[in-house]
């Protein structure tokens, strides 16, 4: 089992070395195809390649992700585990058999006395493809851990305002189809990456689905809800909330697993010591890659 975590890391590794190469080659086409239809000067540090970068320019356009962990997202469906904190309170269990509900195809295990190490080689040996760690303070749900595997990447919430199923008035049962996603205002670079990381939590939906699932990006706090549909008889369509609801707050993304978080290379962290961190919007304003690390 270590040998072949060994080489399919190693494989890992090289895979995404050459897309860095592919896509730092990418840009260098892109800029000389762009001298070349604006009738410009081609960059003075291309000039001396320019020739053999133009002959394949013809066949750029591809795209790149950071890492190529979610190349096979869609071909089948997720497989989540959820756990929580060491010792949990009972607001905590009720929140993760919740959370467990919404995500479909999940499976909720106690953490027991196992450690994080114990907990992702469980997961990898069972072939999931998410794990999902539910953090409290005093009983109270505030924080939320994505680690996709078998390779990462990993991304830390904070949670804010939950409130439970049974809070919700009216709520209804929960249904077990696969919902339909509706990312709201998350529009720049980083945005799209959290959006990545979340929508591949949740299976593809089929058209006749019922279920709607919402992340609406407001200064950086995402609001999650959760809604039913149904259409009445004169053609109206009635939303019901069947919860539960909070709101995300995103502080890191680590390029590696929880195991290795010690050596895993940080892709984002939000520093809110600066002086303008409070002004600024990382997931609805597209900036620079420079801004947004």
């Amino acid at each position: 089992m270590i040998r072949r975590e060994n080489r399919l890391r190693r494989e890992y590794i090289f895979r995404k070395s050459l897309e860095e190469k592919q896509k730092s080659l990418e840009e260098k086409r892109e800029k000389i195809r762009d001298a070349l239809e604006n009738n410009t000067k081609i960059d003075y540090n291309l000039r001396k390649d320019a020739i053999e970068l133009a002959k394949g320019s013809d066949w750029g356009g591809q795209q790149y992700e950071v890492d190529s962990e979610y190349r096979w997202a869609g071909a089948q469906d997720p497989k989540i585990v959820i756990t929580t904190s060491r010792d949990p309170s009972s607001r905590l269990k009720m929140f993760s058999k919740e959370m467990k509900l919404i995500f479909p195809n999940a499976q909720r295990i106690n953490r027991g006395h196992y450690d994080v190490k114990q907990v992702v080689q469980a997961c990898k040996a069972q072939d999931s493809t998410d794990l999902i760690i539910l953090t409290e303070t005093r009983g109270n749900p505030d924080g939320m851990i994505v680690c996709h595997l078998p390779f990462g990447p990993t991304a830390f919430f904070t949670m804010a305002n939950v409130v439970m199923r049974h809070d919700i008035p009216n709520c209804g049962t929960m249904s077990e189809q696969y919902p339909h996603l509706i990312f709201d205002n998350l529009n720049s670079k980083l945005g799209q990456r959290f959006t990545t990381i979340l929508k591949h939590l949740f299976p593809v939906p089929k058209p006749d689905s019922k279920r709607i699932m919402t992340f609406s990006n407001v200064d950086d706090y995402v609001s999650f809800r959760h809604h039913t549909y149904k259409t009445e008889t004169d053609g109206e369509i009635e939303l019901n909330e069947v919860g539960p609801r909070f709101e995300l707050k995103p502080y890191q993304i680590k390029l590696g697993t929880l195991e290795n978080l010690a050596a895993a290379e940080d892709e984002w962290v939000l520093r809110t010591y600066t002086n303008t961190a409070r002004k600024r919007t990382f997931l609805s304003i597209a900036r620079n890659d420079d801004d947004e690390e």
